[in-house]
């Protein structure tokens, strides 16, 4: 059941607003808001701003929408209505004039299942056994015929050396954002607390902390930034036509995204390249 000191925080709203649909819709099934909190994964304040139509109060557009949503589900409502009744809240507010892609915050539909966390370790138990079955065959002593192989193999002429053998590259190292031109942006961690949220100049360069806690991204130009880790340039986070949020920035993610595109055949790369080429420059 609701708590008592729920019930008392709850001010006198409109009985067609989003907020108390979905207040209403939890009182009826006997939720308290940390049944949902529970069963969305959003935090208790964000479910309190929702339920007094303070939707201006939540972090963006994207947010909103996505709670309400989340929410919705959770309480038996219609998701996709409550859903545009939020936009229909926050019609001719700051937070519509700014539309990011939708996309729900924290959807326990996107949470891996348990059966994948099995089949994980079934894996990696194959790959044991593998593994040791090779360490056996290394000492196995080699046959007559491989013998034989091995002196013909010797007999030809190896290769010349390679010019120039390229660097090892990096596994690990401070991640550095620079803008290359005027960009808006927030860094925030697993559990959604800011590390920094502000409009970055051209040429001004944040590094993301060694300790943060799964630091993410969200932003509406990430072509305006250059990555690099360790000194090594990332490719671009994305384009000017899409937003992103909730990419991860620690180094072993960003060491995992495909590599930069290759100059072209005049000498000179791609813009996202140069710009990246530019920043590993100044590290």
């Amino acid at each position: 059941m609701a708590n008592k000191s729920e019930a008392v925080k709850q001010p006198m709203m409109e009985p067609g607003r989003p907020g108390d649909k979905l207040r209403r819709a939890r009182e009826a099934q006997g939720l308290s808001l940390q049944d949902v909190a529970t069963r969305t994964r959003v935090a208790m304040r964000q479910l309190e701003l929702l339920e007094r139509n303070e939707f201006a109060a939540l972090p963006g557009l994207p947010y909103a929408v996505g709670f309400a949503r989340a929410y919705a589900r959770a309480v038996g409502l219609d998701g996709e209505a409550l859903a545009n009744d939020v936009r229909a809240e926050l019609m001719g507010t700051d937070l519509l004039a700014n539309r990011y892609e939708m996309f729900e915050p924290t959807d326990p539909a996107r949470v891996p299942p348990r059966e994948l966390a099995w089949t994980a370790a079934l894996l990696a138990a194959v790959l044991a056994i593998g593994y040791g079955i090779w360490r056996t065959q290394m000492f196995t002593p080699p046959t007559d015929q491989q013998l034989a192989e091995e002196r013909s193999a010797a007999a030809l002429p190896s290769p010349a050396p390679a010019a120039r053998q390229a660097a090892p590259a990096p596994t690990d190292g401070p991640v550095v954002l620079t803008a290359t031109g005027d960009v808006w942006l927030r860094i925030y961690d697993q559990t959604g607390e800011r590390l920094l949220e502000k409009q970055m100049a051209k040429g001004e360069r944040y590094e993301v902390p060694a300790n943060a806690n799964n630091p993410m991204i969200l932003t509406g130009r990430p072509d305006l930034l250059a990555v690099t880790v360790a000194g090594r340039p990332i490719p671009p986070l994305g384009t000017a036509e899409r937003t992103i949020a909730d990419v991860p920035i620690t180094a072993a993610a960003l060491l995992s995204r495909p590599p930069a595109p290759l100059p072209s055949a005049d000498g000179a790369a791609s813009p996202p390249a140069a710009a990246n080429a530019a920043q590993g420059a100044g590290q």
